[in-house]
């Protein structure tokens, strides 16, 4: 616990929350700051405290914060010469604020004990505060309590209680825009723009990756950048364009970020594997690096182009791309989803989650069986909420559920029946056949005998799913249940793949490769709708996979998609390579529906193929199995 410093460091944006806690301070009013690490909590205080001329109090928020800590207590000593005299009390930091008109900064809020956050309860209501023997004390004019806390951390904190959150107004903050960030990072490091540009394209990029809980703070890129400019030093290389820059680049990345960074819980995946995959959308192998920004340009729009109208639910595309990122559009992972958003979208959400981190599976399976498309649809938003337990807790649960919804809609693939001649073996006898190849004496040996009999042939199926335009809720749900279905019916006879994609082609499951149902659905339930309609692309990539099956009879393609391209070729001259296309049609109703299955049709007729439309959960099983059957 220490005062804070006497200069306050320049804030960098957060314009409208520096406003907001001005005002609420020159209103008497308690505040509580929320954002996750990096965001300049601290900052932002010291900055209003200076302007306004207030001391500021600091205590680190843990779990040995006790009362007596906070509030102060007698000295022994003193005790047993003088006795229970105002003299042998030794003021705490919340008796220290309250008597001399400042703040009282309480970093990680959510750390402290309740028992320690309830002595708060009269201080902020009355202003005042009993201590047992002292008496009571009544704070000061200019007395306020400020806090902060990060909501996504959820090691060694506690929810805060409702009687100090009513208390308490809250400011959010989140992080800057791309611009100010690199400010902060070029003020802080003296580095050139170049390498502080890339570090802050690699940091915002973990923010939005689909397979990362957690992302970097702005303290991340910071570190990046002074590891980067020391190993090029160190190594004798003199800019970012010199060989074996990139290499320097990706030590100092796993260096910096690695521990900061968090994999979502069911990704089995090493924090320098994400890196490694972000790094290579940043910054590919094969080119150099990223441009030098121009002074003052805005950061690259999160759009890669038009998208498209129609689908299944909307939902608003995620955060920007950043200008270090034009030469190559990067996935973008999935936009979170607030607990307040969630509420408006889902009329059974305060239902199936009565409070923060809790998702009660009694309500859902109720739901389940009422209205299983919004069930379906509130699971899949779910699996994306801000509000970390409860994300964790949907991402289990879909797992579970619409692994067994795929189970029911699943088909016993044996591949198509036909008739077939062989020598030898067990079947009808083929006399024509026989009596062709038979030369030799009557009657002819077992092995010489052509027999007909009904089999099998092997066949080869990829799943490839439209992730672009409005990719959320039902859609992602039905996504994720298909996926499902195709990988149980899988078997001795048929081979399965999937792909997902929008402007770029992601491999879910290579061909040949085993992936569980489980894992699938929790890939799937991560998507988001974004970015342009490349069907022609995405049909190039499944004849790529279905090529590896060199044992296959028969290769099939099913479209999860409007077929409403708006980016890339003719999607009917990238049907090589693919036996027979069926089209699994998403239909909102409305005008997009009749424009939808016009496309559809017209590109599974192209591919030898049938549309069926799905507008529910309930028409994707009976599709599935006439499809797989």
């Amino acid at each position: 616990m220490n005062d804070g410093p006497p200069v306050p460091a320049p804030v960098v944006g957060l314009r409208r929350e520096r406003e907001v806690l001005t005002v609420a301070l020159q209103t008497h009013r308690h505040v509580v700051l929320e954002g996750p690490p990096g965001t300049g909590k601290s900052t932002l205080l010291r900055a209003v405290a200076g302007e306004v001329g207030r001391d500021v109090v600091f205590v680190e928020g843990n779990a040995e914060l006790t009362p007596a800590r906070l509030v102060g207590s007698y000295d022994p000593a003193a005790v047993m010469a003088e006795g229970y005299v105002p003299g042998s009390f030794t003021d705490g930091p919340l008796l220290t604020a309250m008597r001399g008109s400042g703040l009282l900064y309480l970093e990680e809020l959510n750390r402290i004990p309740e028992e320690t956050l309830n002595v708060l309860i009269t201080v902020l209501t009355e202003g005042e505060i009993a201590v047992p023997r002292l008496g009571t004390v009544r704070a000061a004019a200019g007395f306020r309590l400020i806090a902060a806390m990060n909501p996504f951390d959820a090691i060694g904190t506690a929810r805060v209680g409702q009687a100090i959150a009513d208390r308490m107004c809250r400011v959010v903050l989140g992080y800057q825009d791309e611009a100010a960030e690199r400010e902060i990072v070029a003020s802080v490091t003296g580095a050139r723009s170049r390498p502080v540009a890339l570090a802050v394209a690699l940091v915002r990029a973990t923010r939005e990756h689909r397979d990362l809980r957690t992302g970097s703070s702005v303290r991340g890129a910071i570190d990046l950048v002074l590891l980067l400019d020391g190993l090029l030093r160190l190594r004798g290389l003199a800019q970012l364009e010199a060989a074996g820059a990139r290499e320097a680049a990706r030590d100092a990345l796993h260096a910096a970020l690695s521990g900061r960074i968090r994999v979502t819980e069911g990704v089995e995946r090493t924090p320098e594997a994400v890196l490694d995959e972000i790094l290579e959308q940043v910054w590919p192998a094969e080119a150099g690096p990223p441009p030098d920004p121009s002074p003052g340009a805005p950061p690259s729009p999160a759009g890669d182009g038009p998208g498209k109208a129609g689908g299944l639910p909307p939902e608003a595309a995620g955060p920007d791309a950043g200008a270090a990122r034009r030469e190559r559009p990067a996935r973008r992972g999935p936009r979170q989803t607030a607990r307040r958003e969630l509420q408006l979208r889902h009329a059974a959400f305060d239902e199936i989650s009565p409070e923060v981190g809790e998702l009660d599976e009694e309500a859902f399976a109720g739901l389940m069986g009422a209205d299983p498309d919004a069930a379906a649809a509130l699971l899949a938003d779910l699996a994306l909420a801000t509000d970390r337990e409860l994300r964790a807790a949907a991402r289990r649960l879909a797992a579970r559920v619409f692994v067994q919804v795929g189970r029911v809609g699943a088909a016993r693939a044996r591949g198509t029946r036909r008739l077939v001649t062989a020598r030898g073996g067990d079947g009808e006898l083929d006399l024509d056949r026989t009596l062709e190849r038979w030369s030799g004496p009557w009657p002819p040996a077992p092995e010489d005998v052509a027999t007909r009999r009904w089999t099998g042939s092997r066949r080869a199926v990829c799943l490839v799913v439209d992730r672009s335009g409005s990719m959320s809720g039902l859609g992602v749900a039905i996504a994720a249940v298909a996926a499902a279905g195709v990988v149980l019916a899988a078997g001795e006879r048929l081979g399965t793949s999937v792909l997902a994609f929008a402007d770029r082609v992601e491999v879910l499951q290579q061909h040949g490769r085993h992936r569980s149902a489980e894992d699938l659905v929790l890939a799937l339930v991560g998507l988001r709708g974004h970015g342009t309609t490349d069907l022609a692309a995405a049909l190039r990539a499944a004849a790529a996979q279905l090529r590896t099956a060199a044992h296959a009879d028969e290769r099939l393609v099913v479209l999860l998609s409007d077929c409403l391209a708006t980016a890339g070729d003719d999607a009917a001259s990238a049907l090589g390579g693919i036996d027979r296309l069926d089209v699994l049609c998403p239909l909102p109703g409305g005008t997009a529906e009749e424009e939808a299955l016009a496309a559809s049709r017209a590109l599974a007729a192209r591919g030898g193929g049938s549309v069926a439309p799905v507008r529910s959960l309930a028409d994707l099983g009976p599709a599935l199995t006439r499809l797989l059957a």
